[in-house]
């Protein structure tokens, strides 16, 4: 008899236990409302963030600017203090970066995929162009903060976790896989100190961790809408030279 009660009340149970958690789709979307709404990011047609980098335990510490424009286009410039710097751009279906230590790099496989999943410009407001599939699987505490936890999974490539606080509905975890030319590297981002800029927030903090190596990346200004030179974002002569050998 119990036996029997237990498989007639499961199911019900369970979908209760499903029902208890939003959609997905309802957590992404309002994500989009708190953060600025629908309208405010579709004002957004470029973006210059600068900030630093810094790796307190290698005493390591860098300059950080990216330029970001609509649709897909992005150029990024890391300068490390006594070390030179890297440069990482996408566009027109390319991608690719470039350092003193590593060479030019034109990207391939999986790593041009989601470096280019990446690039596209207001990809929050976009989610549903660059997933595929997206579930919430569940809730998890961080910081003191029950957050629920969706897994996103693009057309191609492995999925990505996200997590979103419930009293706020802001982003403040993120873990992926990164993929580059060594192979394959989990990684977990906290992020948090969320500022507008251009009537949209965005978080200016960012502690990431991958390889053993932890970092901070702090966001001091973000320029919206500036004109930005279409030259910015051509790739450098030395990537030029790999696209015509290829």
């Amino acid at each position: 008899m119990i036996r029997q009660i237990a498989l007639f009340v499961l199911p019900a149970v369970l979908g209760f236990a499903d029902d208890a958690l939003p959609k997905a789709e309802t957590i992404l979307d309002h994500y989009i409302e708190v953060t600025g709404g629908k309208a405010a990011y579709e004002k957004r047609k470029t973006e210059v963030a600068k900030g630093t980098l810094e790796m307190t335990a290698q005493g390591v510490k860098a300059a950080v600017t990216r330029y970001s424009a609509a649709p897909d286009k992005s150029y990024s410039l890391l300068e490390i203090e006594g070390a030179g710097k890297i440069e990482s751009g996408s566009g027109n279906g390319i991608a690719w970066d470039n350092s003193a230590m590593m060479g030019p790099h034109l990207k391939s496989g999986e790593e041009k995929t989601q470096a280019l999943r990446e690039a596209m410009f207001n990809a929050q407001l976009n989610w549903r162009k660059v997933y595929s599939k997206v579930e919430t699987t569940g809730v998890e505490t961080i910081d003191g903060e029950e957050c629920y936890k969706v897994v996103l999974t693009p057309e191609t490539g492995k999925p990505e976790t996200q997590y979103f606080q419930k009293k706020s509905g802001l982003a403040v975890k993120m873990t992926m896989t990164l993929v580059n030319q060594m192979g394959e590297v989990p990684a977990e981002v906290l992020i948090s100190d969320y500022k507008d800029f251009g009537g949209v927030l965005i978080p200016t903090k960012q502690i990431n961790k991958a390889a053993g190596q932890e970092f901070t990346t702090t966001i001091q200004s973000v320029s919206v809408n500036e004109e930005i030179p279409p030259e910015r974002f051509e790739p450098p002569a030395e990537i030029k030279a790999l696209l015509d050998k290829k």
